[in-house]
């Protein structure tokens, strides 16, 4: 990659340079390399390209949105190339953000879409667990008769789903919730949780939902400070956010 950027051409005017000051300009450089590479047809080269200045926003510059619009850029290249697995990764990037920012049918339709496409696949089918089972937690966020229905339909698509810990654990939550028992719900997750550690968006997730149920009180919330702790200390500030 060094040698591309050598060969990219600096801008020689100074408007240009003035322009180009906008934004870093290691990203100008993948840009231009980027553009470079779709004109030659190489696609797979262009979406790895994409995928570095995506890493760049999430990391470097903490900038949430664009870091998305990059990851899906590179999907739909590694998707017009068929290397679906790539093309998936970048979209679960996709999905883990747009939860976050509170964009959940986005997430959902993300995670139904890879779940449904490895399901079959024998050594990828046990990851589809995996995604009904986020894509039901964002379903619950918003609505929990979603949740519900959601939850029946991806056992009926994937029978497997159901003997899962993930599709024992959310029939838990649902009754929980409908019972509005903000005990047993905390108790499903820690009983989870002790088996199958929870990472941290899973856990801001959770929390999200717990918070609508109606009666929590302080003691609740002391018994998931930790979980507090854990999502402050990794959910992503948009530049918006921070100004907030």
């Amino acid at each position: 990659m060094l040698q591309e950027m050598h060969s990219v051409r600096q801008p020689n005017s100074i408007c240009n340079y003035r322009v180009n000051m906008t934004r870093p300009p290691v990203l100008w450089m993948l840009g231009m390399l980027t553009k470079k590479q779709i004109h030659k047809g190489r696609f797979t080269i262009a979406a790895k390209h994409h995928i570095t200045i995506a890493e760049i926003y999430e990391t470097e510059l903490v900038d949430i949105e664009k870091a998305i619009a990059h990851y899906e850029q590179a999907a739909d290249y590694y998707k017009g190339e068929e290397s679906n697995s790539s093309a998936n990764k970048c979209l679960l990037k996709v999905a883990t953000y747009a939860a976050q920012l509170e964009q959940y049918q986005k997430a959902v339709e993300i995670y139904e879409q890879v779940a449904t496409s490895t399901m079959d696949n024998p050594l990828l089918k046990y990851s589809a667990k995996e995604y009904f089972f986020k894509a039901a937690l964002c379903h619950f966020i918003v609505d929990e008769l979603n949740a519900k229905l959601a939850l029946e339909k991806y056992e009926e698509m994937f029978p497997a789903f159901t003997d899962s810990r993930e599709c024992k654990l959310l029939k838990k939550l649902l009754e929980a919730y409908e019972e509005q028992n903000c005990e047993a719900y905390t108790e499903a997750v820690k009983e989870f949780d002790s088996i199958s550690r929870l990472d941290q968006w899973l856990t801001t997730m959770l929390l999200r939902i717990k918070k609508s149920i109606q009666g929590e009180g302080e003691g609740d919330l002391k018994k998931t400070i930790s979980l507090e702790r854990k999502v402050h200390s990794h959910v992503p500030y948009t530049k918006a956010q921070r100004r907030t």
